[in-house]
């Protein structure tokens, strides 16, 4: 019998211009961390020009022996953070805003989403629309504070699954991104 595909998990949060602080840095590594141990695979949006909490969470997987894969913008693989938080970088010829993100969800079994600004609420929306499973770090700040235990409407297509704890966040995604896909034609 064949080993189960790895899962492949989204870590969505804020950019380093928001001026997250060493509380939310800590988090982050802490969801990466446990990720990488997992055996299981991290997906983030890696930007060119700023560091993320995604990009936090991809080096922390790195150093526990997982394998981190950055989606990114643009054609450029020139990616100032590219040595120490990537494994695999995609790059996507899209921009920001939608064509990046799309790749980003698509490649993805669930989503953790970490505070968060614009970007993370685009990954969660089309999560959502995608019935790609949410878990929101809550107590982290951001659109995961506003979003946790939540739907985005009133089709309730999947909730935002509220975690309090790093632990938490990881085991929710494990679990709810191993289940069947709901496929909607």
């Amino acid at each position: 019998m064949a080993p189960a595909p790895k899962l492949q998990i989204c870590i969505a949060g804020s950019a380093a211009d928001q001026h997250y602080g060493p509380e939310l840095e800590a988090l982050a590594s802490e969801v990466g961390r446990l990720v990488g141990e997992s055996g299981n695979i991290l997906v983030f949006g890696a930007n060119v020009d700023t560091d993320t909490l995604g990009t936090v969470a991809a080096r922390a997987a790195r150093r526990a022996g997982g394998l981190a894969v950055g989606i990114t913008y643009g054609t450029d693989k020139n990616i100032v953070f590219r040595e120490d938080s990537t494994d695999v970088l995609v790059a996507t010829g899209s921009e920001r805003g939608g064509g990046r993100e799309f790749v980003l969800i698509h490649s993805c079994d669930a989503v953790i989403m970490i505070a968060g600004g614009a970007g993370t609420l685009t990954e969660a929306a089309i999560a959502y629309q995608e019935y790609v499973p949410i878990v929101a770090l809550a107590g982290s700040g951001g659109w995961a504070d506003k979003l946790a235990g939540t739907f985005f409407d009133a089709r309730e297509r999947v909730p935002v699954l509220s975690a309090r704890t790093p632990e938490e966040a990881v085991e929710i995604a494990l679990r709810e991104g191993a289940k069947p896909k709901i496929r909607v034609v």
